[in-house]
């Protein structure tokens, strides 16, 4: 029996399961399954060091069904091509990209998607939409199965309304909270590296974050993992302070991602 099914059947009746193996400007990847689906959104690790992660929360890289991608940057796709020939994986991208990837990581299949259209890996429904990025076409998603959703939006540098839409009514959210402005402003990075991080297609500070969490709060939001924190601009202290209470209608399990190591593997049911 898979060990990834192994694993699930500790938590009954479960839709789906997430853990974020990475998180931030020196790797990106997250595992999603329903126990029979399972997909990577980004590999930014060494494959090796995906495996690893994947090996140490009881999932098997051998059950993996795909790999999405959400833009081109190294720190999101630097074992796409690797795992991609070593896993006989299908690799999910914009067709605005698709050269970019393909070319740079030879990678074992390639299959496109566009932005605003959803897709089936088998029994997942992902839906890829726009964000404000320096990137090519980058997108975030929502991953649904059997009526329970995922919302992955990181590497944005404004929270746009259509943002906003996708994101509503998602059980799990994984959101960027990159830095405290008081941090970036009065820190060591060069004047021009600030303003593109501030920029619209830069990365989400807390304050900003915080505002689309607000917006995106319902009775039905479970856990929210706030992700791609910046290691010289903030800390999971700041970023649990800025959000503890910033929710009034509902009171999801707050969490933040590492860069480091893995998640906990988290059940939605």
């Amino acid at each position: 029996m898979k060990l990834e099914l192994q694993r699930l059947r500790q938590c009954a009746d479960y839709n789906l399961a997430v853990c974020v193996l990475a998180s931030g400007s020196k790797g990106n990847a997250i595992y999603i399954s329903d126990g029979s689906t399972s997909i990577l959104i980004d590999a930014g690790l060494s494959a090796t060091e995906i495996k690893r992660r994947l090996k140490s929360r009881g999932l098997n890289p051998k059950d993996l069904d795909a790999i999405v991608v959400t833009h081109e940057h190294s720190d999101h796709i630097q074992a796409v091509g690797v795992l991609s020939r070593q896993l006989k994986l299908p690799i999910y991208l914009s067709r605005t990209i698709e050269k970019k990837v393909s070319t740079r990581n030879n990678v074992y299949e390639i299959r496109t998607f566009s932005s605003g259209s959803a897709f089936q890996i088998h029994n997942l429904t992902v839906h890829p939409f726009a964000v404000c990025h320096d990137a090519a076409d980058p997108v975030g998603f929502t991953i649904g199965q059997n009526g329970r959703r995922i919302g992955v939006a990181t590497d944005l540098g404004t929270a746009t309304p259509l943002v906003t839409e996708n994101l509503k009514h998602c059980q799990l959210l994984i959101l960027e909270a990159n830095h405290d402005m008081d941090m970036l402003v009065n820190g060591p990075y060069p004047w021009y590296l600030k303003r593109r991080i501030q920029s619209r297609s830069g990365h989400l500070s807390n304050e900003q974050s915080k505002q689309l969490l607000t917006e995106l709060q319902h009775q039905g939001l479970d856990h929210v993992i706030l992700a791609h924190l910046s290691q010289t601009n903030n800390t999971p202290q700041k970023v649990l302070a800025e959000f503890s209470n910033a929710l009034t209608r509902c009171k999801p399990r707050l969490t933040v991602a590492s860069q480091h190591r893995c998640s906990e593997v988290i059940y939605l049911k």
